[in-house]
């Protein structure tokens, strides 16, 4: 009788947690390595485009998603002063993605993640450091505080600063900040309806979107230099920033406490990898293919790495075969997105103020005279299908 092989993910973050249900579900034995104390994401939501969730439809997980989350109705892109540049309908976002927009707290979906894993496979505050890659002769090493673990496979999914994927290409440059700081913030709503939007100003951008739960994800980005903090706190840094901005902007900072927001520095992996698997490890996520946020598909394409990940490393065939079907399927796909999503920030992040009225100008007639060209625009983004996993089995949990 053959032994079940085993995957070692280091990172618990939502792609590591995505590929160890894949790979489950596949017929592998998983061991999920977080060095965190606890899985307990702060102040921060996550758009989920129809890309992602059809690939966590094929974990079985699309519809608890769903139904979790507040799907984006009529929304758009405005000026700081409130008008609005962009329109856009949740019909026409239905026809132009094949799919709405649902927007919930990340740690409502990391809990449902980690609850469709056996609960052994999980081991937080475990700090772990791959020694081995491996090779089609030699199982991989992946050394923590309590030994090594010898695995089949490795996944990295230990975000931006990944330790793993120094280890595979030592030589490989390191992501480099994009010019712009981002806060995230999860606040109590206001008390009246409005419609979600991400609003373009001179050198920064904020956004609103609302939750299921009554409360509202928010963030914001500027042009600041990196490292910065604010020696008064980051609420009131937002607030000589945002304040003048139209509602709800002003009345979201002002529910905020400091210890509320979180703030960091956007970096990106400007040179892409020409593979994301060397012996017997693969790499997703930030891990990968580190993007602005400017498109909102960092945490989506996680998750389409993770399921095409199970797909290819389905138990049964040479790995060599199957990591190298892996990195052709998402190399060229991750890395244009990571180029778009560079330029959008580019385009939203204008500084001079007749590049941003030029700017603001263009993008409104272009949506009168080609309405939906924005959403369009997207379409070969989130039009993504994924693969099926080979005997997965859903309905466990």
């Amino acid at each position: 009788m053959n032994q079940q092989p085993h995957a070692v993910v280091i990172g618990g973050g939502i792609g590591g947690l995505t590929a160890a249900i894949g790979l489950y579900e596949s017929g592998w034995s998983v061991t999920v390595l977080e060095r965190a104390a606890s899985l307990e994401p702060v102040g921060a939501g996550i758009g989920l485009a129809p890309n992602s969730q059809r690939a966590l439809d094929v974990l079985g997980l699309g519809d608890r998603v769903r139904a979790l989350a507040a799907w984006q109705g009529d929304g758009g892109v405005r000026a700081p002063n409130g008008r609005w540049l962009v329109r856009t309908s949740a019909a026409e976002t239905q026809a132009a993605y094949g799919g709405t927009l649902v927007m919930l707290h990340r740690a409502t979906l990391v809990g449902l993640l980690v609850a469709a894993l056996p609960e052994a496979a999980l081991h937080t505050g475990t700090r772990a450091r791959l020694t081995d890659p491996g090779s089609d002769t030699r199982r991989a090493v992946v050394t923590t505080g309590e030994g090594d673990i010898e695995a089949d496979l490795v996944v990295g999914a230990d975000g931006i600063n990944s330790a793993v994927r120094t280890a595979l290409f030592p030589a490989h440059p390191r992501p480099v900040y994009a010019g712009f700081t981002a806060w995230r913030l999860v606040v109590p709503a206001p008390g009246r309806t409005f419609a979600p939007h991400e609003t373009w100003g001179r050198g920064g951008v904020w956004g609103t979107q609302p939750l299921k739960d009554g409360r509202v994800y928010a963030y914001a980005t500027a042009r600041l230099p990196e490292g910065g903090r604010a020696p008064d706190g980051e609420k009131a840094e937002l607030e000589r920033r945002f304040r003048h901005w139209h509602d709800p902007i002003p009345q979201l900072i002002a529910a905020a406490d400091d210890e509320d927001i979180l703030r960091n520095d956007v970096r990106h992996l400007t040179t892409p990898l020409t593979h994301y698997h060397r012996g017997r490890v693969a790499l997703l996520g930030d891990a990968a293919h580190a993007m602005t946020p400017s498109l909102g598909q960092g945490g989506n394409q996680a998750i389409e790495d993770a399921v095409v990940l199970a797909h290819h490393a389905a138990p049964g065939a040479d790995l060599a075969t199957r990591l190298a079907g892996y990195s052709a399927a998402r190399v060229p796909r991750t890395t244009e997105i990571v180029r778009r999503a560079a330029r959008a920030s580019r385009l939203t992040h204008l500084t001079t103020a007749p590049a941003v009225a030029a700017r603001d100008a263009l993008v409104s007639t272009v949506t009168r005279l080609a309405p939906n060209s924005v959403l369009r625009s997207l379409s070969a983004v989130t039009d993504w299908r994924p693969p099926q996993i080979p005997s997965a089995v859903h309905g466990r949990v």
